[in-house]
């Protein structure tokens, strides 16, 4: 099964854009600020996929914890799965691309979600369609669209969104094309796209490149150790970006069949890439997320999915296991909370398919619990934290079809 076309099954989607860059997951975007965060105006009237803890007896009202909460919004536009969603400055949401439900290929289109009114309105189309691409907000405000699938394969080209006219703007190209790449905003304002497949068969890349925003331009920089896609890119608090898992296989798709274990670190200093030291089992579908003590949490992912879960301490370069999560998961998303926690919500399940379970981690208890299900199970799904500190959760791939819903996570008093 090919990168593109695993993409257009219900049961596993690539999730290495992630990342990444814009939800949490990667550490690729810088956090959005505003005055005053904004909320939305009214909330749906839609089905509210809620579960209340239950009290002893002996429980008095305060402290009973309450699990966070799901509401429907306003479906989007067009059901889309390997899209990209980035939190711009203004507090808007953008999404981008990816396939659609009819598997006519790549989209063009894009859509913007606002918390004032809790809608979907459609802005400028990109000028190439693209599934499996990376979108890095700018400091200037402005979007980087890279790469990903177009009409014949993985593309080179790059493109700027600007929120403030809701046009596109053609950037300088990629030196290489290539999907399923990581994309970083790094420290300088500069961004490094790394690995990726460079062909339909799904052929990884070892190679790096760096793009600069005031002059448009792609200049290369060190090579990785080894081939790969699929994997997590995550900018650490010393400002070197930490590159794990993916694989490097040809055509078995982003979940396997071999996911490597090894990771390296970017310096952006010296410009290069190192070996990481190695996880303690190969992951690629997985997810990557930097705590606020500086580790970064890996969790799930896997050809067979995962519970387990491990954290790499960037101040001796190691990598301890962790408590597992409660079900395993590939495909899902981690997401911070304002408070700490670490949402993952849904993906796919060994035994049940794709799931709409959710639970938290508590990086001071290392401990996970459950919280509310979402109120459509999916995968390959969007995870954006709002500036109010709740969840936007848009497309993804449904069981057998491509939702067009988005979802809202509302903390409970225990997130």
């Amino acid at each position: 099964m090919t990168l593109r076309t695993t993409h257009r099954v219900a049961t596993t989607v690539a999730g290495a854009a992630l990342l990444l860059a814009v939800s949490g997951c990667a550490g690729a975007s810088p956090s959005a600020t505003a005055a005053t965060p904004t909320s939305e105006a009214s909330e749906s009237s839609g089905p509210s996929a809620t579960l209340q803890a239950s009290a002893s007896a002996s429980s008095t009202p305060d402290q009973v914890t309450t699990p966070g909460t799901w509401t429907a919004r306003q479906n989007l536009i067009t059901p889309r799965n390997g899209h990209t969603a980035t939190l711009l400055l203004d507090g808007r949401v953008l999404l981008t691309g990816g396939d659609p439900a009819d598997g006519s290929g790549p989209l063009v289109s894009a859509e913007l979600y606002d918390p004032r009114t809790g809608s979907w309105t459609a802005t400028g189309s990109a000028n190439e369609v693209r599934s499996g691409h990376t979108a890095t907000l700018l400091p200037s405000g402005k979007v980087l669209v890279v790469g990903g699938y177009g009409a014949i394969g993985p593309l080179a080209s790059a493109e700027l969104y600007d929120p403030e006219g809701g046009a596109w703007a053609t950037t300088g190209s990629m030196i290489e094309a290539r999907a399923y790449q990581t994309a970083t905003l790094l420290r300088d304002g500069t961004v490094l796209v790394a690995g990726g497949s460079f062909a339909i068969s799904g052929a990884p890349l070892a190679s790096a490149e760096l793009y600069n925003p005031d002059s448009g331009i792609w200049t290369a920089t060190g090579n990785m150790g080894g081939v790969r896609a699929g994997h997590t890119a995550t900018l650490l608090s010393s400002g070197d970006v930490l590159v794990a898992g993916g694989f490097s296989g040809g055509e078995a798709g982003p979940a396997g069949p071999d996911p490597l274990a090894s990771a390296e670190l970017y310096d952006p200093e010296r410009r290069r890439l190192t070996a990481a030291g190695h996880m303690h089992e190969g992951r690629s579908q997985h997810t990557a997320t930097l705590l606020r003590d500086g580790a970064v949490l890996i969790a799930g992912g896997g050809y067979d999915p995962l519970t387990t879960v491990e954290r790499y301490d960037p101040t001796n370069g190691s990598w301890t296991v962790a408590a597992p999560m409660i079900e395993d998961r590939r495909g899902h998303t981690a997401t911070v909370l304002p408070d700490g926690k670490v949402l993952v919500a849904a993906g796919f399940n060994s035994s049940r398919g794709l799931v709409a379970s959710a639970e938290l981690y508590d990086p001071e208890s290392g401990t996970w619990t459950a919280t509310g299900g979402m109120i459509e199970a999916r995968d390959g799904h969007t995870a954006t934290v709002l500036l109010d500190g709740r969840v936007l959760v848009a497309g993804g791939s449904g069981n057998g079809y491509l939702p067009a819903s988005a979802e809202l996570y509302e903390p409970g008093n225990g997130s």
